[in-house]
């Protein structure tokens, strides 16, 4: 959106708008929608997530100052939505990340072998099927991970932020990432190398 169309909207919605209301969730809806998805796996969760940022955005607009841009203020919203119920299924989810992890032998050394890049990394990051295959194996992290991965490889938030939205401590938060990349990286190699070399 331009930011022109953006103050107006913003203008629009603190005066009760409903057509106001309705651009909103058309304009910010699949994005977010899209970035629920990969928190939290479970697109029917995802919809119900989204629709409580919008409830939230509805109930708190007035308290919006344009500090920080229109879509910025309603992914805070969302993260922390997101968050919220990873944290009422806690206690349902009791994957390990071990399994995903790379093995080493005594000495520290990967077990597993490794094959030949098919093609260089700035290749292979243009390529459709490869987002879409590290985006799966993402989404197969346990969630205590995947957040941590999300929030700091995707949304770039620093590791202090990222301890204080997950209410971890900075050590957590460095360990988990450590984990996430080890265990992404181990999974996507099948994608990556070719084995077969």
């Amino acid at each position: 959106m331009v930011e022109d169309n953006v103050a107006d909207l913003v203008t629009r919605l603190k005066a009760g708008e409903d057509a106001a209301f309705s651009e909103l969730v058309y304009s910010y809806g699949p994005k977010l929608l899209k970035h629920a998805e990969q928190f939290l796996r479970d697109p029917s969760e995802a919809q119900d997530c989204v629709q409580e940022v919008f409830i939230q955005a509805f109930r708190k607009i007035n308290t919006f100052r344009g500090e920080a841009a229109l879509a910025t203020w309603l992914h805070r919203i969302l993260i922390n939505a997101c968050l919220a119920h990873l944290r009422k299924r806690k206690t349902k989810d009791t994957l390990s990340i071990d399994a995903l992890m790379p093995e080493f032998d005594w000495a520290g050394c990967r077990t597993e072998p490794l094959g030949e890049p098919l093609l260089q990394i700035d290749e292979l990051i243009a390529q459709q099927e490869v987002r879409e295959a590290v985006l799966l194996k993402i989404k197969q992290l346990p969630d205590p991970y995947r957040s941590v991965l999300l929030l700091r490889d995707i949304e770039g938030y620093s590791t202090r932020e990222a301890s204080e939205v997950l209410m971890v401590s900075i050590a957590t938060v460095k360990v988990r990432l450590h984990r996430a990349r080890a265990a992404l990286k181990k999974h996507l190699e099948p994608t990556l190398l070719d084995v077969h070399t």
